[in-house]
């Protein structure tokens, strides 16, 4: 049996959870999320006192069900906290002349090319840029968008090795490479 799977989500108070058939729906401060789910597992909202909780199960033991037990209960936690709390990614840009600005509802990256690079901001997602252009908040309800997002900005210019510029996660570490050696010292 699925460790994770097994799990029951609690719903904390100022959460809406409707469940139809294979579609759920939560609600809650920070905006709405929808969620159909896997036939082969069941999902049902057990309200135990003031306090309810989703509980997710398997319909068979079939290899596929066993997969996507666990991975349903993890998307349907997530969706619980992304409503209540809000899921964050910060980006920071790093290099001479590198920086982010927002223009309408696109963020527009200068980091050494010709042009600057705009991306449209997907519905949903909040940008907040600090520090001259050089820190970028993602925040949203939704994990996955709030991190594809966040992936996208990285990947216009990913943090290179020799020097460090480019564009990293808050927490991301970039191992350093020396540069080339020369042969001043030992040559003759």
């Amino acid at each position: 049996m699925s460790r994770i799977g097994k799990k029951p989500v609690s719903v904390p108070a100022g959460v809406k959870v409707t469940v139809q058939g294979r579609d759920i729906r939560v609600e809650g401060p920070k905006g709405k999320l929808a969620l159909r789910h896997h036939p082969n597992v069941k999902v049902s909202l057990a309200a135990e006192g003031s306090a309810s909780r989703l509980v997710v199960e398997r319909v068979n033991d079939e290899k596929i069900s066993r997969s996507v037990h666990g991975l349903t209960r993890a998307l349907l936690a997530n969706m619980v906290r992304g409503v209540h709390d809000g899921f964050s990614r910060d980006l920071e840009i790093q290099g001479v002349g590198y920086k982010a600005e927002m223009q309408e509802k696109t963020v527009a990256l200068s980091v050494g090319f010709a042009n600057q690079i705009k991306l449209p901001i997907p519905e949903g997602v909040a940008v907040k840029i600090e520090g001259q252009g050089t820190r970028i908040n993602i925040s949203g309800a939704d994990k996955q968008v709030v991190g594809q997002f966040a992936a996208e900005i990285r990947r216009v210019r990913k943090p290179e090795p020799y020097q460090g510029k480019g564009i990293r996660y808050a927490n991301e570490v970039v191992r350093r490479k020396a540069g080339k050696q020369f042969a001043g010292a030992g040559a003759k």
